[in-house]
């Protein structure tokens, strides 16, 4: 299975290829006040808004370098309903792909109830790769916030 390899810190991580929509690079963003941890604003992406989830933020408590190698990954996120939007993730070092089976992440042997996204382990070369599990990103009262139903005028 291919994945998409991104780096937060020292520490890399991967997202399964077939859950990412598309790789764009980092664009400006508007900020918006009041915005849940983590959400760095939004983006335009096709003539509609996109939310964007600053990883580094979420995970290390500061927010991505801005480098040539910095990205939004796209990806699909559903709400509350069940029906899917577009959600851009923060990711430095998103330039890279490896294929590994899946059999080949092991769990890591720590779990935190903070981070339930941080999934199994596995090696690429000599590097330790934490797999995310995307369903489990964002939290309800986030999800609700980024993927709220407009308000009748």
């Amino acid at each position: 299975m291919l994945y998409l390899l991104f780096q937060l810190g020292a520490d890399r991580y991967a997202i399964a290829a077939g859950e990412v929509v598309r790789v764009l690079p980092l664009v400006e963003l508007r900020a918006i006040p009041h915005a849940p941890e983590g959400v760095a604003g939004i983006f335009d992406y096709g003539g509609r808004p996109v939310p964007a989830l600053d990883l580094s933020r979420l995970l290390l408590g500061r927010p991505a370098q801005a480098r040539m190698s910095t990205r939004i990954v796209l990806v699909r996120q559903p709400d509350a309903a069940g029906a899917e939007h577009l959600l851009g993730l923060i990711a430095e070092h998103a330039t890279d792909t490896v294929r590994l089976e899946p059999a080949a992440f092991a769990p890591s042997g720590v779990r935190s109830q903070a981070a339930p996204y941080l999934g199994d382990v596995s090696t690429s070369g000599s590097r330790l790769v934490q797999r995310i599990d995307l369903q489990q990103l964002l939290p309800a009262a986030v999800r609700a916030a980024l993927f709220a139903a407009p308000v009748a005028a």
